[in-house]
């Protein structure tokens, strides 16, 4: 049986994949996409052995651009682009899209209904749907959406405090993180029962970050809300703010409403707690006061949302770290847990896997994630493919 393509299209970047079920076959990073950068778009390529295939600038401007010189590519070196079906990751399907859909007319319309409540990652998700379409007419598409495992929260939970019409209009918590929440949640029964039936936080901690409190493998709450800019810190976000610090920011000469996504979501988080970067590996090799501090601003938001979501759990029976800080920051994860001591939190610094310690209250795991493998199982399921 032919692979399953699977595309997650960012702000400037596409990741693709080709798995065979849930194993990578081929990896692709097209990056630095309209950005304007001196460099010029640039591409990875590697094998399932991790061989580099290909490695250098490529001439794209756009997304578009980046996905036709990758098709290309493997025509003239991979045997053709000749996929099963291919697996989108869309970061926003509203209240109606809840659920995987194969990509139709009327789906792509329902997508690009909801760009104004992601510009910055609609657009991106739909071109390569629609290059797809027109490329190859007859190759089935999914489109998995990262809002939709959020959709089990209650009405309570989903509000924010404005007038009832403002909700009608769309304006409520979504949530995002997912696809990766989702995968999380099918992976624990099988390594813990116990954070896969009772309650759970997980912490999706990458340059983009966010907590899940689950309950039985089902979301109940979640940091990130009507956007992908609200929660904990990030890279280069600011996290949870005072509304009122942005009506104030907002009348400042010079600052209209672009100058000010800008600073919330490209100049803020560690990278402007820290003046140095929004990459924690850097913070962490460094003995600046800057980088210290901002590190351990990071852990402490997150110990405060891990107390808050876990009273909307009533109570914690497991911790889950994951994502590229999360599986691969130790420091990080220790803090975390030290300031989470109150609710019986007691891990093994020097444990790798499995961090909780035999008097521990609470089980504390590290699980890689595989957004990938999860859209691949969607397809598989959602077009009926052994």
């Amino acid at each position: 049986m032919n692979p399953i393509a699977v595309v997650n299209a960012g702000s400037s970047t596409v990741k693709f994949s080709l798995l065979n079920g849930e194993k990578r076959l081929l990896g692709a990073l097209l990056d630095r996409l309209g950005c304007r950068s001196a460099n010029g778009a640039y591409a990875t390529l590697s094998a399932a052995d991790g061989v580099l295939l290909f490695q250098g600038p490529i001439p794209a401007d756009n997304h578009e651009d980046a996905l036709v010189w990758l098709f290309d590519w493997l025509a003239r070196n991979n045997g053709g682009f000749k996929p099963a079906a291919v697996g989108h990751r869309v970061v926003h399907g509203g209240d109606s899209l809840v659920r995987p859909q194969r990509v139709t007319g009327q789906i792509i319309e329902q997508i690009e209904a909801l760009i104004p409540l992601a510009p910055l990652h609609q657009p991106h998700n739909l071109a390569p749907i629609r290059l797809l379409a027109e490329k190859f007419p007859d190759l089935p598409q999914v489109a998995c959406f990262d809002t939709a495992f959020h959709a089990t929260q209650s009405a309570v939970e989903r509000r924010f405090a404005l007038p009832m019409e403002y909700e009608a209009a769309g304006i409520r918590r979504y949530g995002f993180h997912g696809l990766s929440y989702e995968y999380i949640a099918s992976r624990l029964p099988e390594i813990d029962p116990v954070a896969a039936e009772g309650r759970t936080i997980v912490c999706h901690l990458g340059n983009g970050a966010s907590l899940c409190a689950m309950r039985a493998g089902r979301s109940v709450a979640t940091t990130m809300s009507f956007t992908a800019l609200d929660g904990i810190p990030m890279g280069t976000r600011c996290g949870a703010i005072d509304p009122g610090v942005l009506l104030h920011l907002i009348t400042q000469p010079g600052m209209d409403a672009a100058t000010l996504s800008d600073l919330l979501y490209k100049r803020s988080g560690l990278l402007g707690l820290s003046g140095l970067s929004g990459d924690m590996r850097d913070l962490l090799a460094s003995d600046k006061p800057e980088a210290v501090e901002a590190v351990e601003y990071f852990c402490y938001r997150i110990a405060r949302e891990i107390g808050s979501l876990s009273a909307a759990l009533g109570g914690l029976d497991a911790l889950v770290f994951t994502a590229g800080i999360g599986e691969r920051a130790a420091p990080v994860r220790t803090r975390i847990c030290e300031l989470s001591a109150w609710l019986g939190v007691a891990a093994d610094p020097a444990a790798d896997r499995i961090l909780h310690t035999p008097d521990s209250a609470v089980h504390v795991l590290v699980v890689p994630t595989n957004e990938e493998a999860m859209i691949a199982r969607h397809v598989r399921h959602t077009l009926g493919l052994a």
